[in-house]
């Protein structure tokens, strides 16, 4: 439906139907040829919003690293505590087919008022946020840190970012971060910089076939560690 090239390589938006063509065509995002995402399974990106709202009592403020085909964004924006939903994505070709309906929901995702979408690099997005200015920061910029579709990626998972992620939370804020695989790493650089860390499996059908992701949740209950 839609192919983009950019620093980071190159960025398809497929379209999938049945042999019989009765069923609804399905979405599919790659990047670099790996399978990121797609309209017919999006519980794992439901589960990434619900998991991180049910732990802070009034999430007004929520950040969310990676825009996908929407779905996280939309589900935190269906809580009506939520009060301001800033997305930040890296590939702009990505906005652009949210926003001009070449995905089809996109448009409607988007209209929200209280939604603004930044097209840029996370880390930078972060970095330069306020201190204590989001009640929660939801990270699905990647397949996790043990199967990356950019090198670039890791930094992301790296307890300097986590560092920086956690400063932008407000006290009793939180810091969910979706991964394809149990990731020992990532739960030891949260428990590292937050005091202690959460992890969610997740249970998913993708394309008939049973899935077992991770949600990773960290409270900032005291200052990020400076170690």
């Amino acid at each position: 439906m839609a192919r983009a090239e950019s620093e980071r390589g190159e960025l398809v938006l497929r379209e999938r139907r049945d042999e019989d063509g009765l069923a609804a065509p399905v979405l599919e995002l790659r990047v670099n040829g790996v399978f990121v995402m797609d309209t017919l399974e999006t519980s794992s990106e439901q589960a990434l919003a619900t998991a991180a709202l049910a732990q802070v009592v009034d999430p007004r403020d929520v950040l969310v690293g990676g825009l996908g085909l929407g779905f996280t964004a939309h589900e935190v924006l269906a809580d009506p505590r939520v009060r301001r939903v800033v997305v930040v994505e890296v590939e702009e070709a990505l906005v652009g087919w949210m926003r001009d309906g070449t995905v089809p929901h996109g448009p409607g995702f988007l209209a929200d008022e209280r939604l603004t979408v930044v097209a840029a690099d996370i880390t930078l997005a972060v970095a330069e946020a306020s201190p204590a200015s989001y009640d929660l920061v939801l990270l699905d910029v990647d397949n996790g840190p043990g199967y990356l579709v950019h090198d670039a990626n890791a930094a992301v998972y790296d307890p300097a970012f986590l560092r920086v992620a956690a400063e932008a939370l407000r006290p009793g804020g939180a810091l969910v971060v979706w991964s394809e695989s149990e990731a020992p790493a990532l739960a030891e650089a949260l428990r590292e910089v937050f005091g202690g860390v959460t992890p969610i499996p997740v249970d998913v059908r993708l394309q008939g076939r049973a899935e077992h992701y991770w949600l990773y949740l960290a409270r900032r209950v005291r200052e990020p560690s400076a170690g």
